[in-house]
């Protein structure tokens, strides 16, 4: 099983380019199936769920063409089927295959989702959306079934801002008779993406990026060029890794304004942040600061980017409170970090962290995507050695992390045996 060896205590310089956001990437991709012409998307992050979602859509019988590392074509004018099981079982993200199938030929079949561990991520709001437009929908042997005659615009207000619920909904209105007015909607960064690519296929659609977004059908799509936006939770972590090993990164190809939440904090915790037009420096020269920080809906604080700041508050100095209000289960990686000698205690949904001088090297496991990520950036700042496990759940949302890792001067192998830890350990000694 595949793992990360690290030895510490190196400070991150140099720079690194973000690739296109994956959490964007899974939505346009299934989106793309819901045209017979010939769709192109650039700037794909080479991830395991961008990969899973293209064999999916290939299984149906659509024609999928990687012409690159990060980019794709895809033509779904010759799917057959509309019930997907094998490909998509490990990925949240299955389900936008629910809201593509049905806005185009009005009926879809999609297991019911997995992921990483993070807590419920209950699809009641989506049911409610399709239904809303006239769908009848339904669960039997593990399996989201929906299908109408005929779907018809709908007055819809989400019960909690859901960035799955509002992405699917969008796709499943696209097509439908009439306007369709989508209250409490998601405003992050991926869904304004998201509504960008529908519209640059014909579609009809306003107000993403605010609580309400109006959708007037359309009869059909176009095929389309289109580029995915930079990921922010990528940059994100690097910014993090900077803050954590008193580094200096500049990390390019990024919207500095989708980071403004996060470099609010950093500043707050004693960082220096340099914006230019498509990079962001983060500089920490000191020990961090001690601070508060709430996850919220963007533009709040990402819950996605709350393992990693837990991980650089660790080391701040004083006592910080970080408080998780978007899932209930993303305080999992605290044990594992404990090994490593972080002062944390959990209540609830609110994590109280008393910062420690360092980390120590420890075996850890990542519970999942973004707490794999943390644990590695606790790692790369811990005294000795450490080795981190299950990195599956960290390939599931970054392309080639340890290689950039290594070029910002990290030390970090990827190996497979005891006897290449071996070799790692006495290379760097």
């Amino acid at each position: 099983m595949d793992k990360y060896v690290i030895k510490g205590g190196v400070p991150l310089v140099g720079e690194v380019e973000i690739g296109g956001a994956k959490n964007a990437a899974l939505a346009i991709l299934a989106a793309a199936t819901m045209t017979d012409e010939t769709v192109y998307i650039d700037n794909m992050p080479d991830e395991s769920d961008t990969n899973a979602m293209l064999q999916a859509i290939s299984s149906t019988g659509a024609f999928v063409e990687r012409t690159g590392r990060h980019s794709v074509k895809i033509n779904a004018s010759q799917i057959h089927t509309f019930t997907i099981e094998d490909y998509i079982k490990k990925i949240r993200a299955s389900y936008y295959l629910l809201g593509a199938f049905l806005g185009k030929y009005k009926k879809a079949g999609v297991v019911l989702p997995s992921g990483c561990n993070i807590g419920l991520r209950p699809i009641d709001q989506h049911i409610k959306g399709f239904t809303a437009l006239g769908a009848q929908v339904s669960i039997e042997h593990g399996i989201i079934d929906a299908h109408a005659d005929k779907l018809i615009g709908s007055h819809i207000y989400l019960d909690v801002v859901s960035v799955g619920a509002t992405i699917n909904i969008m796709m499943a209105a696209t097509m439908a008779d009439g306007k369709t007015i989508i209250e409490n909607a998601a405003k992050e960064p991926h869904v304004v993406d998201f509504a960008n690519f529908l519209n640059s296929m014909g579609a009809n659609i306003k107000g993403a990026g605010t609580d309400v977004i109006r959708i007037k059908g359309v009869e059909k799509l176009h095929g389309t060029e289109y580029t995915i936006i930079p990921d922010q939770i990528e940059a994100g972590t690097f910014m993090m890794a900077a803050a954590a090993t008193k580094g200096d990164i500049t990390i390019k190809n990024v919207i500095p304004k989708h980071l403004e939440s996060i470099s609010a904090k950093l500043i707050e915790m004693g960082c220096q942040i340099h914006e230019s037009d498509d990079a962001v420096r983060v500089v920490a020269t000191k020990r961090l600061t001690n601070t508060h920080v709430k996850t919220l809906p963007y533009p709040g604080f990402p819950t996605d980017m709350q393992p990693q700041i837990t991980v650089a508050l660790g080391l701040a100095s004083g006592i910080s409170i970080v408080t998780e209000s978007i899932f209930e289960n993303r305080f999992k990686y605290v044990d594992e970090l404990t090994r490593m000698g972080a002062c944390i205690k959990v209540e609830g949904s609110t994590a109280i962290i008393e910062g420690v001088d360092k980390y120590t090297g420890a075996t850890v496991s990542a519970p999942d995507l973004r707490a794999g990520a943390a644990l590695v950036i606790a790692a790369l700042t811990a005294e000795g050695f450490s080795s981190v496990e299950d990195i599956m759940y960290i390939e599931r949302g970054y392309e080639d992390f340890d290689k950039k890792l290594r070029e910002l001067g990290a030390h970090i192998e990827k190996v497979d045996s005891d006897y290449d830890m071996q070799k790692f350990k006495l290379k760097n000694a």
